[in-house]
Order: structure tokens, then C-alpha cells, then sequence
């Protein structure tokens, strides 16, 4: 009854009028869109206009610098048809048959609809034109010669949208669709091999990028997200936090930017298909013991510096300071996160949800390289976490910008 009488009054709606309505929802639409791909975090340069490019995206083959997406007609989109727009996310070829690299992640992009990558061209059209050339090759040789992407294709990009699993919920499918394809979360936490490329046996598994360690998000109950429950999920993407960690680095980033903004429904979809994936069990190190050396100057060093905030349980503040106990990103194989935060510091992310972001000062003053590892070891394994040792060298990288 109620589809009849909704089409009664579209009915009574002039075209002009209509044609206005499906402008504006597909702009919004495309707005939504834009936000879980989180557009704007790569095409925003420091200082500059978002959307209008220029950020320099660092790679194990050199920078790249990030296209203008703008509606600018001579740096930016303004020329762009919707059949180039969307060749350019489904197969990873610009204008003019230019091949993009994988930094623009159309493997996973390469996934989304038509309809859906339509929608997001809307949007990027309504934004306010900004003139601002970027240099397109940035990259030293032989990286800089485009057609070589050609052969890399051919290895490691396989191109087709998302196709739904019949035998799974519509849920799961939203979220393998958001997980998989426009949110490309695998492109920040899938280990990749010496050519750029993701390692499809290991999706979702863990990888460092940009001195970060992106954690493991697999249904893992030790490293990943299996002891999470789904409403714990859903609140750290609304929020950056939860009673178990707050988001730190990059991730902080994509909350802000793209989880926060995206509607609760998408967020649990995408909860229901990283809890419901299956992973393997990844096998936990024995502990080191109490009376090793670096455990017992770790120890030391975590009473001076880090039990007001942190407890001397490792049990933390509930919402304000991260517990460390059992904690995921505390026992990811590679200790780089961790390191980090201890000497660099680092805001959490500033939502709506939680507009205060909590932060962790810098220890870099008051810790050397063997002192951060030694401390990071101890946390790695107490209080029933079990993970390597860090190391000096560990702690050198992670004291780099």
C-alpha cells in the first residue's frame, strides 16, 4: 500500500522537480561514497584545498605524488567522462590510456559498482573547482615508465566487481563488498611482496607502511579482531576508542575522516564480515621470562614512566588510557606501532563521538634505543601477552619521522 501510494505522489511531483531529487540523492550518495573510500586523506596535501591533490604518497619505490580531484577543467576532473572516471577504478587506467600505479588502489576499487563509482563522480563534481597542477611522474627510473604496469597487471591485478556470496547474510556481503572494494582496507593491512603487490594469502594479516604497523584484522582471536565482539568494532570505527585500545597513527586518520562519517548499519556490516572471515590461528611465542634481562630492565622502566597512566596491571583506564594487557596491537609479530608510539606520541582520533582525542606524549627525550626496546619487550610480555622481543634496531626506526 504504501509503494502504491508513494508512487501516487511521485507521480504528482513535475519532472524538472524529480530530476532535481535524483541530482541531489545521487550527490549525496556519491558524498557517502567518497567518505568510505576516504578520498579526501590522500588527495588533500598539507596546507591545501581538499580534494585538490599534491600529497606526496610514500612507497618502497619512491613518492608519488596525488592527482587533483577537483572539477577543475585543466588540473583536475573537469574533463573527465563518467566512462574514464570509472575505467580508471575498475581497471587502473587514467585519460588518454595513461596507466595508473597501485598506490591509487584500484585492485580493490576495481570492485565497485557502477552505479556506486557514478555516484562519487557526482560528488566530486560539485566540489569548488581548484586549480592546482600536480606532477604526474615523480617517481626515479625505471619505476617511472608507466607501461610496465602493463606486465604488473597481468601478475597480480585481477579485475571485476564484488559478486556476492549467495550462501552468506546481506549484512556480510554489504560488508565484504565495503571491506573488499571502496574501503580497501587491505591495502593498508595485507603484507606485500617485493613488486608493491598484496599478498593474497595473507589478506588482512598485518603490514608496516610508513613506519606504521597497519595490525592484523582477521577473525585471529590472538592478533586480530576474533575476541572482539561486533558492537566493540563498531564503536572503535565510530569513535577511535573502545574498552581494549584507541586508534593511533594513520588509523586515527581514517577514523576521522571516513569510519566516523559512514552510517552505523555500514560500520556493523563491515563488523559482521571481519569477525565472521575465517583466518588461520597464528600460534602464540612462549613469554619471555621475568628474570631476562630486558624484562627485568623493562619493568623498571615501565613503573617510572608508564604506570600512572597505564596501571601497573597493564589493565589501563577504561576509555582514556589504552589497557595493554591481551592487547592485539601490543602482540603483532613486527613491534613497530608500539615503538613509535612510545618515542613519537601520538593524538587519537576526534569524531563527534568523541571530540576530545586522547594523547600520548613523546619519551623520546627519556628513553635511548635500548631503554624503548627493553620497555616494549616487557609489555610484550606481561600480563599474558607473549610476543618477540624488540630490538635496538627496532627502536632506531622507530624513533625516524
Amino acid at each position: 500500500m504504501r509503494a502504491l501510494v508513494l508512487a501516487l505522489l511521485m507521480a504528482a511531483v513535475p519532472l524538472a522537480a524529480r530530476a532535481e531529487l535524483d541530482s541531489y540523492t545521487e550527490l549525496a550518495r556519491g558524498r557517502e561514497l567518497a567518505r568510505v573510500g576516504d578520498c579526501v586523506a590522500c588527495h588533500t596535501a598539507p596546507g591545501g584545498k581538499p580534494f585538490a591533490g599534491g600529497l606526496r604518497l610514500a612507497t618502497p619505490f619512491g613518492d608519488i605524488a596525488t592527482p587533483n580531484l577537483t572539477p577543475d577543467e585543466e588540473t583536475g576532473l573537469g574533463r573527465w567522462t563518467a566512462d574514464e572516471f570509472a575505467r580508471a577504478l575498475h581497471d587502473g587506467i587514467g585519460r588518454n590510456g595513461m596507466r595508473l600505479y597501485p598506490a591509487f588502489p584500484y585492485p580493490y576499487y576495481t570492485k565497485v559498482t557502477r552505479r556506486d563509482a557514478d555516484a562519487i563522480l557526482t560528488f566530486l563534481r560539485s566540489l569548488t573547482p581548484v586549480r592546482n597542477a600536480v606532477p604526474r611522474d615523480t617517481l626515479p627510473f625505471p619505476y617511472d615508465i608507466r607501461l610496465a604496469m602493463a606486465g604488473w597487471n597481468m601478475l597480480f591485478f585481477k579485475p571485476g566487481e564484488f559478486t556476492p556470496d549467495p550462501a552468506r547474510s546481506a549484512e556480510y556481503n554489504r560488508g565484504a563488498y565495503l571491506v573488499e572494494g571502496l574501503g580497501h582496507c587491505g591495502a593498508c593491512h595485507t603484507p606485500m611482496n617485493q613488486f608493491g603487490a598484496n599478498d593474497a594469502g595473507a589478506f588482512l594479516q598485518g603490514n608496516r607502511l610508513q613506519g606504521w604497523f597497519a595490525p592484523n584484522i582477521t577473525s585471529d582471536a590472538r592478533l586480530g579482531l576474533g575476541a572482539w565482539s561486533i558492537d566493540e568494532i563498531v564503536t572503535y570505527l565510530q569513535t577511535g576508542r573502545n574498552a581494549r585500545t584507541q586508534a593511533s597513527g594513520p588509523m586515527a586518520e581514517v577514523i576521522t575522516n571516513s569510519t566516523a562519517l559512514m552510517r552505523p548499519e555500514e560500520l556493523r556490516a563491515m563488523a559482521i564480515y571481519l569477525k565472521e572471515r575465517p583466518a588461520p590461528a597464528t600460534p602464540a611465542p612462549a613469554p619471555l621470562p621475568a628474570n631476562d634481562p630486558r624484562m627485568v630492565s623493562g619493568a623498571a622502566l615501565f613503573i617510572d614512566n608508564c604506570t600512572a597512566c597505564h596501571t601497573r596491571t597493564g589493565e589501563g583506564v577504561a576509555l582514556m588510557f589504552p589497557r595493554l594487557a591481551g592487547s592485539q596491537i601490543v602482540q603483532q609479530g613486527d613491534p613497530t606501532t608500539l615503538l613509535r608510539v612510545v618515542l613519537q606520541g601520538t593524538r587519537g582520533a576526534a569524531t563527534s563521538g568523541a571530540p576530545t582525542a586522547p594523547a600520548m606524549p613523546s619519551f623520546a627525550w627519556r628513553l635511548s634505543d635500548t631503554q624503548a626496546a627493553d620497555v616494549v619487550t616487557y609489555i610484550r610480555n606481561s600480563w599474558g601477552n607473549a610476543a618477540p622481543p624488540a630490538t635496538e634496531s627496532d627502536a632506531v626506526h622507530g624513533r625516524a619521522p
